[in-house]
């Protein structure tokens, strides 16, 4: 499947075809029930399908591996997945690599990519099991709690741990209670951050506010950090970002953009993923047996395969968002310039084109090799794909390691809850709610997976 640009003088094809409900419902409807819409859409219309949704406009959304594929090996300077986010430039920042295109992405992507390479996480697994294990000894045994809540309590630990190291202070307590309490991804926060006028008001001016107070604090820590005695054996990122010179120097405003971006880019979507992770393994006995053996027996693959299996069935974020900087044409339709374009991700995992009973939680799939290409694509993919992959993958397998080394995983329901979209993460709607007892409680013959393809 290919993209191409459409020249000015060149005849203009069909644009995609799509439902002619009011821009209102349609917004509406895309954003609370927009996993089983873009079934059905899909159904009705085809692969690829335009909607009317505020704030964007003129939505497209793609909805098979190989156009989205055709996408993520375009030129960058195509599709601008930058201003796709811009939406996040009021917490982000304006030089966030989130929010950056063009020549700006490439430098900041340089830049930051030996920091999240798998060499540079595998030297943050020790923090990991550490803070995993002192965050068990908190959870309740024997009876039901919504996991997504200490989710969140132990990945912003995690990840706070691997931005400014292990140092804690007032200032960092201090910082630390204005992120949890920042309604950063809700989008009418969002959006009103937008407007000078709304920052006037209610919820908003609060947020610039707490903006402003952790702003003063970040940039506080970076100067304290730049003459840290002990600043070239820290692994932290801080540490590191500091640490660049010539070329590769950030400024404060760059630094703490990147900050701000890990901490919440890299917090709510990983909580959330590994909140259903466990929603999976307590209603999946088998698998749940066969990861408690892979704890105990260090098999870190099959532990890697549970974190994937779960990121394909329960994706958190159900599509990426890019902003076509150039009218083009994909499957014989024509996508104009200035559309929002969303690969729909969700859509390609469950797709029965690319897997095989596609709804079954089998992490063995991903120990086989015929997956097609572009259709696990949990981090979207091509010059934009998620720079901290490896340390989501990370986290979340070392945290399975350690709770399933201690911790038998079951529930008193097992119905599946219902995936609930608020703003740009996909929820299990009662909190991935779970029951832990001892390890000791666990049957003592833990069967082997079978070995079924993909």
């Amino acid at each position: 499947m290919s993209i191409r640009t459409i020249g000015s003088g060149e005849a203009r094809g069909p644009t995609p075809p799509g439902p002619r409900l009011p821009s209102p419902v349609q917004t509406a409807i895309f954003t609370w029930k927009r996993q089983r819409w873009a079934n059905s859409l899909r159904e009705k219309y085809g692969d690829v399908v335009a909607l009317k949704v505020f704030p964007w406009g003129s939505v497209i959304l793609v909805f098979t591996a190989d156009h989205i594929g055709a996408m993520f090996g375009s030129p960058p300077s195509r599709f601008h997945a930058g201003e796709g986010n811009r939406v996040l430039a009021p917490v982000f920042g304006e030089h966030a690599l989130i929010t950056a295109d063009g020549d700006e992405h490439r430098r900041l992507r340089k830049t930051l990519a030996p920091l999240f390479g798998r060499a540079a996480v595998r030297g943050h697994q020790g923090a990991v099991r550490e803070l995993t294990e002192r965050e068990l000894e908190r959870w309740p045994v024997g009876r039901p709690f919504k996991s997504l809540d200490r989710c969140r309590v132990l990945i912003l630990d995690i990840i706070w741990r691997v931005i400014f190291g292990p140092d804690e202070g007032p200032d960092a307590a201090r910082l630390r209670g204005i992120v949890r309490r920042l309604p950063v991804v809700d989008l009418l926060i969002l959006m009103g951050l937008n407007s000078p006028q709304a920052r006037r008001f209610g919820p908003w001016r609060r947020t610039a506010r707490l903006l402003g107070r952790m702003d003063e604090l970040i940039y506080e820590t970076i100067e304290r950090r730049r003459t840290a005695p002990d600043l070239e054996r820290r692994t932290d990122v801080l540490s590191r970002l500091v640490s660049l010179d010539g070329a590769e120097r950030l400024s404060p405003v760059e630094i703490r953009d990147q900050l701000v971006t890990l901490l919440f880019a890299g917090h709510e979507p990983t909580a959330t993923a590994l909140a259903w992770t466990l929603h999976e393994l307590a209603r999946n006995p088998r698998v749940a047996k066969h990861a408690a053996r892979a704890a105990l027996l260090d098999d870190s693959a099959y532990l890697e395969a549970v974190v994937k299996e779960s990121l394909r069935r329960r994706p958190a974020i159900f599509e990426s968002i890019w902003t076509l900087a150039e009218d083009v044409e994909l499957a014989g339709l024509r996508l104009p310039k200035g559309a929002t374009v969303m690969p729909m991700l969700g859509v390609v995992h469950l797709d029965p084109a690319n897997y095989r009973a596609p709804d079954e939680f089998r992490p063995e799939r991903f120990l086989e090799d015929d997956i097609p290409p572009h259709a696990f694509i949990p981090f979207g993919g091509g010059a934009r794909r998620c720079i901290g992959a490896h340390l989501a993958l990370m986290q979340a397998t070392e945290v399975l390691r350690v709770l399933l080394s201690k911790r038998v995983i079951t529930t008193d329901r097992q119905k599946p809850e219902e995936e609930v979209a608020r703003n740009v993460t996909v929820l299990p709607g009662d909190g991935a709610r779970i029951i832990v007892r001892p390890l000791s409680d666990i049957e003592q013959e833990i069967p082997r997976p079978e070995s079924r393809a993909g």
